[in-house]
């Protein structure tokens, strides 16, 4: 047993309301800038829908993800090293700017500039890439409401998929029946295929925290990448030529802070927690014969935290004590590995994926509301969740590779929760728990202390509760990545919390004013806030220049070598002094001889 830790997520698709707020702040924060205007780390389609890019699910086209070969063992959809090495300079499997969508923005001088008129002046689109006026066809989320499904869903390839399998005699009425959005990030898999399909070694996975990320240093730009990534969760940044991706805000976490889009989610319906797993057995669980068996094999995988054997295992292999501690308290283990209602997307890839999903219940409650019945009536929901055959299907084909008895599973405890706290809750229970309806809990398996367990945690939990974020987190970012740190107890400097003061980063021993590097971390943290913009340059105080702050234009402070006394530029010392003397020398004598 080789246990490792990993932060993970899971998403309660009830409560997601379609906002895009989560895309909107992951925006600003992450792609704000020239070359990724295409690009959403986070966004949320509609499902049924095309999704984005368009129809990335269609991996017969794309290549992405992990298949078994003959031999029953794994290997790219995508071709090995010899198929990579024929096609590096020119990749046919990859979406064009059109399967995304062209950016643009609108020509606001018609607007402000319009002379007086009796017609209203419109402002016109413009491509950002090109500059030129153009018709917009497409966009991230053209599927918005199912605004851009035909009228049989044609155009979804999970649909294609249930159309196949379905009855003739059934008439494929989704878009009347069910609709329910689906935030996407970067999955961070066990298994990432789009780490082994870099030819130059620039995506790895941290060991840390699992987190897969991008070297912008050793990226080429070859775009294996973006092929072997069945999510299409990485993109091609065109003015630095290097690959970008979802980092799970990385430097939020590492102080403590949850992601972005966790933190702005209108609907709290993200969970962050961590997951201890087998690291010898993801290879066998992503190798399993059959993708019906992919989710049972990836339970397999993860680790019970409450196990002493397992904690003595995690102790020595070095994970910290608040990181075990974090992964017993963690709501992702509760909901996925305990309760067993979160699932799994597109287990089929065989990347084993760390994004969890709770399948929507509420559209079924409004399809039984519509019809007259009591749509929050246990038994009534029961019968629909059987009853409403494409939309278990489908839902099948996004969360357990066409395994419909798991989503099943899922739903009937969501239902059966719903009627277990019912009656307690509608006769006015509010000096207490109120009590469960122990039958109805013990029909799906569960006892009632569970079902108000996990109650709580879908319906009450508080922001401590949903984020379980190791406080070991802000250790291991300084231990892990600062190259040089000084000695001795870090409150041991002037103006210190020892000292009576406040021993704010920048002036203690860490920062700036102390003669100190600034912790790597905080660093992050502040690039988010004082990045570099096509119309903001970034802070001529900060001279680490990262190629993810820089949008192409433009020199910012610390990319290049400046002249001396301008930002950026090597401080002054004899050596400079005399070289200059000597360039100064070389340039007149230059300039004599041409004269003579």
């Amino acid at each position: 047993m080789r246990v490792m830790a990993q932060i993970a997520m899971v998403m309660n698709l009830d409560k997601c309301i379609g906002c895009h707020t989560c895309s909107v702040t992951c925006k600003q924060a992450w792609t704000n800038r020239g070359g990724v205007e295409y690009v959403w780390f986070n966004n949320v389609e509609t499902r049924p829908g095309q999704g984005y890019p368009r129809r990335y699910e269609d991996q017969e086209t794309w290549k992405g993800g992990w298949e078994l070969n003959r031999n029953g063992r794994l290997k790219l959809k995508g071709g090995g090293r010899f198929s990579k090495l024929a096609h590096i300079f020119s990749n046919p499997r990859l979406p064009t700017i059109s399967d995304y969508y062209e950016p643009w923005t609108y020509e606001y001088a018609d607007l402000t500039d319009a002379p007086l008129g009796d017609d209203i002046p419109v402002a016109a689109p413009r491509s950002l890439l090109s500059g030129k006026p153009f018709e917009i066809e497409w966009s991230a989320n053209w599927d918005d409401n199912l605004g851009g499904v035909s009228e049989h869903g044609a155009l979804d390839p999970m649909v294609a998929k249930v159309r196949e399998q379905a009855s003739e005699k059934v008439r494929f009425a989704f878009e009347q029946t069910f609709m329910f959005y689906l935030p996407r990030i970067c999955e961070h898999c066990l298994n990432p295929s789009c780490v082994a399909s870099c030819p130059s070694g620039a995506m790895y996975k941290r060991e840390e925290d699992g987190i897969v990320l991008v070297d912008q240093d050793q990226c080429r730009g070859w775009r294996m990448c973006v092929t072997g990534c069945p999510y299409k969760k990485v993109y091609f940044n065109h003015r630095t030529g290097k690959a970008e991706k979802c980092t799970l805000c990385y430097p939020r976490l590492e102080v403590g802070l949850p992601t972005v889009c966790s933190e702005t989610c209108v609907g709290r319906l993200r969970y962050l927690g961590v997951m201890l797993y087998d690291a010898d057995k993801v290879l066998e669980a992503a190798s399993a014969p059959e993708d019906t068996d992919l989710y049972e094999a990836q339970l397999g995988v993860f680790l019970d935290p409450e196990d002493p054997v397992v904690r003595r295992e995690a102790e020595r292999a070095g994970i910290a004590q608040d990181w075990i501690d974090a992964a017993r308290r963690s709501p992702v283990h509760a909901l996925i590995s305990r309760y067993k209602v979160a699932l799994p997307l597109h287990p089929e890839y065989r990347t084993m994926p760390m994004v969890w999903y709770i399948p929507p219940l509420s559209p079924v409650v409004e399809a039984l509301t519509e019809t007259g019945f009591d749509g929050e009536d246990t038994g009534n929901l029961f019968g629909a969740i059987d009853t409403l055959r494409i939309p278990l299907e489908y839902l099948a084909e996004l969360f357990t590779a066409g395994d419909t008895a798991p989503v099943r599973a899922s739903l009937e405890k969501l239902a059966a929760m719903r009627g277990a706290m019912r009656p307690g809750l509608l006769a006015g229970e509010t000096s207490g728990p109120a009590p469960v309806d122990e039958e109805t809990a013990r029909s799906v398996g569960m006892s009632g202390e569970e079902m108000y367990a996990m109650y709580r945690l879908l319906a009450l939990a508080k922001y401590e509760e949903r984020y379980v974020i190791p406080t070991a987190a802000v250790g291991d970012a300084r231990r892990l990545e600062e190259s040089v740190l000084p000695d001795g107890c870090s409150l041991d400097y002037a103006g210190g919390p020892g000292m009576g003061g406040s021993g704010t980063v920048g002036s203690g021993p860490y920062g700036e004013g102390s003669g100190g590097p600034r912790p790597m971390s905080v660093e992050n943290f502040h690039v988010l806030r004082d990045r570099q913009s096509a119309d903001a340059p970034a802070d001529p105080a900060h001279s680490r220049v990262n190629l993810l702050n820089w949008d192409g234009r433009g020199h910012p402070a610390g990319l290049f070598p400046g002249k001396p006394g301008e930002p950026g530029a090597a401080p002054p010392s004899p050596e400079n002094d005399e070289n200059d003397r000597h360039d100064r020398h070389d340039r007149h004598d230059k300039r004599d001889e041409e004269e003579r």
